[in-house]
């Protein structure tokens, strides 16, 4: 896996960098947005916030335009502002500094894990007009392809196994932000709201107050 390692911090690089090679990780490291942004996408993106350039937030809205590569974010900010601003414009994944190489490693892969599986032979389901394909992770309505971040398509895909029925918010954000994610229940809000928008209908996925969501028919 070829990782870009974006980071303006020597004693912070120097060390991740060495680590993933021994993971086995091809590291490719920038230290400025712009060269973040004009280097050669690879599998995966791990994003300081803290650029000489350009903040870290502009970088992942550019990246995230023309990528669906996976987005790790690697700062010291730790409100939830932050890690919720990043999540809707497209980030995979918060980390916040310091953290330990397991951790890291353990993010990575999960992610990866997440963003690459198109293997699976039964992974397209139809509910009503909508058409979720995992393997090539695209969502279409009525046969026009509706563009969605790579969070937004997981939590979609997750609704679409099994639709109809009450997804708890502890669940879906435990399984499809597995358990590396501790962040607050507003960032499903988030992903949710930016779903129903670009399906066009807010009743297509509905709210079960107290308990979590669930993908219904077409209104």
């Amino acid at each position: 896996m070829r990782i870009l390692l974006v980071e303006d911090d020597d004693s912070i690089a120097e060390p991740v960098t060495s680590r993933l090679v021994r993971e086995g990780f091809d590291v490719i490291r920038e230290r400025s947005g712009i060269a973040a942004l004009d280097a050669t996408v690879p599998d995966l993106v791990l994003l300081d916030l803290g650029l000489p350039d350009i903040d870290g937030q502009e970088v992942c809205r550019q990246l995230r335009e023309k990528s669906a590569v996976p987005i790790i974010v690697v700062s010291a900010r730790a409100d939830e502002v932050d890690r919720v601003l990043l999540l809707e414009l497209g980030a995979d994944d918060y980390l916040v500094k310091p953290f330990g190489a397991r951790e890291l490693i353990a993010r990575i892969r999960a992610v990866s894990r997440r963003s690459g599986d198109r293997t699976d032979p039964g992974a397209q389901t139809r509910v009503g007009d909508l058409f979720v394909d995992r393997r090539a992770r695209k969502v279409t309505r009525a046969g026009d392809e509706i563009a969605l971040t790579p969070k937004e398509f997981d939590v979609l895909a997750y609704l679409a196994e099994d639709p109809g029925t009450v997804c708890s918010r502890d669940r879906i954000l435990h399984d499809v932000w597995e358990t590396q994610w501790w962040g607050p229940t507003k960032t499903l809000d988030v992903h949710v709201a930016s779903l129903r928008r670009k399906l066009g209908d807010p009743g297509r996925i509905e709210t079960v107050r107290g308990v979590g969501f669930r993908l219904g028919p077409q209104q």
